[in-house]
């Protein structure tokens, strides 16, 4: 997992709610055993018809959302069922921040452990960026170091827990942030050994 870096892209407007699993990436696509390779298949019953012909009417079909990193949406993205490749879909299209109002619980932490960034809001922020968007379409500034994003002259504050801030900055999944304290786990291992060796002991 690469060391998550500053984002700088205009969003993409998915403006609906309980986008599900089943929607991100459909299961007669969950055939692959690696992680890359499901870019083409996002939301491919919303970008595609049953000939395999563009949608138009899709907002990830439009030529000027081609290329953002950004994806806006709105209440309980993600729900649905746990599979993974719902985050490695999005990741390999090259979206690297979800901003919405709220995740699924799975999903949000399936996130993490593939280094895209999943940011919640208030509905009203959520609401802001939508309108910006509609009305300004304007380049996002996302600082995960100063957990902002900086958009149209206002700063947005958001939440992360520290220990996968961390974790994304320094580009580690959960055995790699366990491993960097292998040497006070190393050192524990080494006293319990000594303690217990004093305690059973037999002294002469």
């Amino acid at each position: 997992m690469e060391p998550f870096l500053d984002i700088e892209s205009r969003l993409i407007p998915l403006d609906m709610t309980n986008v599900d699993t089943d929607q991100i990436i459909p299961k007669q696509f969950l055939k692959l055993i690696q992680k890359t390779g499901y870019g083409g298949f996002l939301f491919y019953d919303w970008r595609f018809d049953n000939s395999g012909n563009p949608k138009k009417e899709f907002v990830l079909n439009e030529p000027k959302y081609n290329e953002r990193q950004i994806l806006l949406t709105r209440d309980n993205f993600g729900c649905g069922s746990s599979r993974e490749h719902a985050v490695w879909a999005l990741y390999d299209y090259g979206i690297r921040i979800v901003i919405a109002s709220s995740f699924a619980d799975i999903f949000y932490n399936n996130c993490f452990k593939k280094g895209l960034l999943p940011i919640c809001l208030s509905r009203d922020e959520i609401e802001y960026l939508f309108d910006l968007v509609k009305n300004d379409d304007a380049v996002a500034d996302i600082s995960l170091a100063k957990q902002t994003i900086s958009i149209s002259e206002k700063i947005i504050h958001f939440d992360i827990d520290l220990t996968r801030k961390k974790m994304l900055l320094e580009g580690i999944d959960e055995i790699g942030y366990t491993l960097s304290f292998d040497d006070k786990i190393l050192n524990y291992e080494k006293a319990s050994k000594v303690a217990d060796y004093d305690k059973f002991s037999v002294k002469n």
